[in-house]
């Protein structure tokens, strides 16, 4: 019963808590409903200011799909998943294993400032290398094939990924979170809100390089070659992983922007036999047909 209670519990939870922030019944900092709202019209503003492709129209193809994708994956999945993740809370606990067994560095005594940046590096970090994961394993990029499958770059493709992404990313995400002793800063909520507006202005419509911090930041020029369907030589599993960041592409050699003009074919070779409606993207991954 206990796990019963858990799963229960957690998934209920959850739907309190969505509601809870639609009416704005939640602090404003932890609000990642109207959050994601707000950060999605500014930078959509910004795409239709600021134009990098001139000729792509301000609904681009997908637009409603991703717009739709971003609100799945960021709360209703969300809301479903999360009972599961509570019943493995109470099994991790029955077996003795807790957020402090794994930890190597304890940074609950730091000072604020340094705790959130070394949560949002070692995060970010574990969030890079998953990625590379989901590139070099063949089962985990029949999932990522989703994402690689838009044709247009806009601030919503960033939340178009096959729902096994939350799956696969949780458990190293939750390693990186234990190796910090097991919590997140009080603060955590603006490295949350800083890693949603990096993550829309890299696939939005706009071309920032961000000057010499580029080697520091993940920017829109360089991810828009991520989504190239043509690797180049030396690239054959993709380049330019990084999430928030672009440093560790640029010191794991990884990195890859022969020039900016922005005009590129994305996507994949083979892309046109992905289903092109949710449910169909939702199931593919699964199908011996889909493997290629």
């Amino acid at each position: 019963m206990e796990y019963v209670d858990a799963l229960v519990n957690g998934f209920l939870g959850m739907v309190q808590w969505t509601w809870r922030s639609i009416i704005f019944d939640v602090p404003w900092y932890t609000n990642y409903f109207w959050g994601l709202i707000l950060i999605s019209i500014l930078v959509w503003g910004l795409e239709i200011l600021f134009p990098w492709r001139k000729e792509q129209s301000i609904f681009r193809k997908d637009f409603w799909l991703d717009v739709f994708y971003m609100f799945f994956n960021f709360f209703v999945f969300a809301i479903i998943i999360n009972g599961v993740y509570k019943v493995l809370t109470v099994l991790f606990g029955d077996i003795g294993i807790s957020s402090k067994t794994l930890a190597i560095v304890d940074i609950a005594n730091w000072p604020q400032w340094v705790q959130l940046v070394v949560f949002f590096v070692v995060l970010d970090f574990v969030q890079w290398f998953t990625h590379i994961l989901l590139h070099r394993v063949p089962a985990f990029w029949e999932f990522h094939k989703v994402h690689h499958s838009v044709k247009e770059m806009g601030f919503a493709a960033h939340m178009r990924f096959h729902w096994m992404e939350n799956v696969l990313y949780k458990p190293l995400k939750t390693l990186g979170l234990m190796v910090l002793g097991g919590f997140e800063p009080e603060q955590a909520y603006i490295v949350h809100f800083a890693a949603i507006a990096i993550g829309h202005f890299n696939h939005s419509n706009i071309k920032l390089t961000y000057g010499p911090l580029k080697y520091v930041l993940n920017n829109p020029v360089m991810h828009l070659y991520h989504h190239a369907y043509n690797l180049p030589e030396g690239h054959r599993y993709g380049m330019n992983f990084g999430i928030s960041l672009s440093l560790w592409d640029y010191l794991f050699r990884t990195n890859y922007i022969p020039e900016s003009d922005g005009k590129i074919e994305l996507g994949f070779p083979g892309d046109e036999k992905l289903p092109k409606g949710f449910w169909g993207q939702s199931v593919s991954g699964f199908r011996k047909k889909d493997k290629g």
